[in-house]
């Protein structure tokens, strides 16, 4: 199966094979948010374990 490569773009395989992925609503209207808020959106997270078979399949 080919990969999607929207997929590819949004996500990544760590060296352990979990995946990880950016956070969301870090992109606009930042003026109301927290430098707090800004800071813990920046920092990558994993994607849940629930979705992570999913993901692996658009990615092979």
């Amino acid at each position: 199966m080919k990969t999607k490569k929207s997929v590819s773009k949004r996500f990544r395989i760590t060296k352990r094979g979990k995946i990880k992925r950016n956070k969301a609503y870090g992109s606009h209207l930042l003026g109301k948010k927290s430098s707090k808020r800004m800071r813990r959106l920046k920092t990558a997270d994993l994607v849940n374990k629930v979705d992570v078979k999913r993901i692996k399949r658009l990615l092979s």
